[in-house]
């Protein structure tokens, strides 16, 4: 009995010399630094970091040794738009397993609205500028008429190496109105090209290399077609008689030596300054039988820069509400 009381007695002193190390510990713990010595000790895990140890912790010796990342970017080629789109293109059906894996015989798909290929390898839209339903293709290094999207309404393609317009260039555009094709080498126009566009408004091809007209859509209301090298011969004696809404006709600075006949009464302004034109027929611009005919929409016509006197034609312009612009003398 005493000895099981001694043991007792013996485990209480040491709970509570242990519990009372343990309060003096937090209160260190607890208590603030004193002023100035915020940085004298620094508590790092189980290592304690202080002013003395600095310099045995961290090491500054190869402080200026730089470390050089570029060995470890990842290299970028440059390549064309043409051959990453043909790449990509290449990669997904040979993953599919459709299409054959050469890449010499892969072609890159059609991307809706982008239209298809042109003769550079891309998308019209991509050589093209496409807003909307307009697209413009100034000064695109362009060879022919790229194929198109279906909404197209106005097409800019002025300033390229066009030289010939084929039958199917615009084959099922039934919403273009306006087609300028300024500052071309066109040479000829099928007629097909043009006669199945019911929308087609605006036919602009001033700077080309034009020897005749070809076949034109019944709406059209402005034709403009200076500078180019139309002959006489290459108008035909009706080509506008048809063209009822037919308001401005641009025919200066080409090599015709008559004025066009069959002009329709819609025409407002006609001009055929610097040609070579020496004569004008009495029927010209009116009816020779009915003197009581006028013109009065047609305001606008320049004969000047022609060889032409017009003063001895009085007969031709009765019908007229102004004398055309000319020599008279």
């Amino acid at each position: 009995m005493k000895l099981l009381a001694l043991l007792s007695l013996l485990t209480l002193m040491l709970q509570e010399a242990g519990t009372a190390s343990l309060s003096k510990e937090e209160r260190a713990e607890d208590q603030p630094y004193g002023e100035g010595d915020s940085y004298a000790v620094l508590h790092l895990g189980d290592y304690v970091l202080s002013l003395d140890n600095y310099d045995e912790v961290i090491n500054l010796s190869n402080y200026d040794e730089l470390t050089d990342y570029r060995d470890q970017l990842p290299q970028v080629k440059g390549t064309s738009l043409a051959s990453l789109t043909r790449t990509r293109f290449t990669q997904s059906t040979e993953a599919a397993g459709s299409l054959p894996s050469n890449p010499t015989t892969a072609r890159p798909p059609i991307l809706g609205l982008l239209a298809a290929p042109t003769n550079h390898g891309l998308p019209t839209c991509l050589i093209c500028v496409c807003l909307g339903s307009s697209v413009y293709c100034d000064d695109a290094d362009l060879e022919n008429i790229p194929p198109l999207p279906q909404t197209t309404a106005y097409l800019y393609a002025r300033f390229n190496r066009i030289s010939h317009i084929r039958a199917g260039d615009f084959k099922g555009l039934t919403k273009l109105k306006r087609i300028d094709l300024s500052g071309n080498s066109i040479s000829s126009i099928d007629d097909k090209a043009l006669r199945l566009l019911p929308a087609l408004r605006y036919l602009i091809l001033p700077e080309n290399k034009l020897t005749a007209l070809p076949a034109l859509p019944t709406g059209i209301e402005v034709l403009d077609v200076r500078m180019n090298r139309l002959q006489s011969s290459g108008i035909q004696p009706e080509a506008f008689r048809a063209l009822e809404k037919l308001q401005f006709l641009y025919l200066a600075d080409n090599l015709l030596d008559a004025i066009p006949r069959s002009l329709p009464l819609s025409l407002r302004s006609l001009h055929l300054q610097n040609n070579k034109i020496e004569t004008v027929r009495r029927d010209t611009f009116c009816d020779a039988e009915e003197h009581r005919h006028t013109r009065r929409q047609l305001e606008d016509i320049r004969l000047d820069g022609n060889p032409v006197n017009l003063s001895l034609f009085p007969s031709a312009y009765f019908c007229l509400p102004r004398l055309p612009t000319g020599r008279f003398i």
